[in-house]
């Protein structure tokens, strides 16, 4: 698991007793009047776990004051707090036991099948579109085994999804930094496994932080297979931190080649932000969204 995701979840119990004591009003401090209106160009989204210091009510309140609806990675215990504020779950996960034991290993298809076969229904009752999966690590696996155990392990769940109107989004991770040993570590071999299950309802979610680790070519790359990729991510590189002039990549001209194909899915912030305040992490979310807002 990335290092980054496993503390956020040793830390959770303690960061909602903290959010409890009066994050509400930190992110109720930064009126919607402090944001610009946003071009529509770009769905907006930003992943729950890397403004784990809010609970999920008081993230929903800083988004819908800056002007978008949707939060990523929100499982079902918390879907009737994102309807209750009109918030997209755009990214639904909670089917995965882990990011390791992925499609790649056929001792886990069993599981897996029966996993996400619930978690597909449950995503379709909630008017949900988006479900995460991974392929999980190789284990000494090669990439060809791997491609051949995942079209297997997917082809069991893929005609569900399709019946049910839920894509599949299998995540992309680096594996030299944060996921060692990971299978999906570059484009192609995604790729491949799109083509090979031949599906609108499988698609690639393509992570710019991870894959700007891995390999790089950002913007040549989502222009030439964006029709493979149905979820975008950011982070700055290096660091996993803000997306503004510290870091490597310039995010206005990624999202600008993100609009140019046609792409109308979600742009989801990802970002780890440094400030030590709440006021200060609002912040990084509202000037990360202004930078892609193009």
């Amino acid at each position: 698991m990335d290092k980054h995701r496993r503390n956020w979840l040793k830390g959770l119990a303690v960061t909602s007793a903290v959010a409890a004591s009066g994050m509400v009003g930190a992110a109720s401090e930064l009126k919607p009047a402090s944001a610009k209106k946003l071009k529509g160009n770009i769905n907006h989204a930003v992943s729950s776990w890397t403004y784990g210091h809010l609970s999920i009510e008081e993230l929903c309140i800083l988004v819908k004051s800056l002007g978008f609806s949707a939060i990523d990675l929100v499982g079902p215990k918390d879907w009737p707090t994102l309807k209750k504020y009109g918030i997209d779950s755009s990214m639904c996960n909670g089917a995965e036991p882990n990011l390791e034991d992925g499609f790649i290993h056929p001792e886990h298809h069993d599981d897996l099948e029966k996993r996400y076969l619930r978690h597909i229904d449950l995503v379709a009752e909630a008017g949900y579109k988006n479900l995460v999966c991974f392929s999980g690590n190789a284990r000494g696996m090669s990439p060809d085994v791997g491609l051949e155990n995942a079209i297997a392990g997917l082809r069991r769940v893929v005609p569900h999804a399709e019946k049910r109107g839920v894509i599949l989004q299998l995540e992309l991770f680096n594996s030299k930094i944060d996921h060692p040993d990971y299978m999906a570590d570059n484009s192609a071999w995604g790729i491949e496994l799109c083509k090979a299950i031949d599906s609108p309802n499988f698609k690639l979610l393509y992570d710019i932080y991870h894959m700007q680790i891995e390999e790089g070519d950002i913007i040549r790359t989502i222009t030439n297979n964006h029709q493979y990729f149905g979820h975008y991510h950011t982070a700055g590189v290096p660091g996993r931190n803000e997306i503004d002039d510290t870091q490597e990549l310039f995010y206005p001209a990624i999202a600008k080649a993100i609009v140019k194909t046609g792409f109308k899915g979600y742009l989801a912030q990802e970002f780890i932000p440094t400030p030590d305040t709440a006021q200060g992490k609002a912040m990084s979310l509202k000037n990360a969204i202004d930078i892609c807002d193009v």
